[in-house]
């Protein structure tokens, strides 16, 4: 996979069928192009938040359109922790981050 970057998505769908999710997900999750790292969700409202790694936002809004899967948006993030904090640790995070070819964890 190209170099990538890390984005959010956050798809919005009350009362979607958790199946029709688990589904997308199976196949998500065999994805060359992007790769699917995690999804927190609020069943009751149907709110997802889904962490990608992908070379752009296209390529996930090419995916998505091709499962016919809706999202409100694609948001490019960066991650913090609160180990992260201090500016010495975040400036040595910033520079490990940039030439790093991991998944995202």
């Amino acid at each position: 996979m190209a170099k990538t970057k890390k984005f959010m998505v956050v798809h919005h769908n009350p009362g979607i069928d958790c199946n029709v999710v688990q589904e997308n997900w199976r196949k998500m999750a065999k994805l060359e192009s992007a790769k699917w790292i995690r999804t927190y969700i609020n069943q009751a409202e149907g709110v997802r938040y889904c962490v990608w790694l992908a070379p752009d936002e296209e390529e996930l809004e090419r995916i998505f359109k091709e499962m016919n899967v809706s999202w409100e948006s694609i948001l490019p993030v960066d991650e913090t922790t609160p180990d992260m904090w201090g500016e010495k640790a975040w400036e040595e995070h910033l520079r490990k981050e940039a030439v790093a070819d991991t998944w995202g964890n």
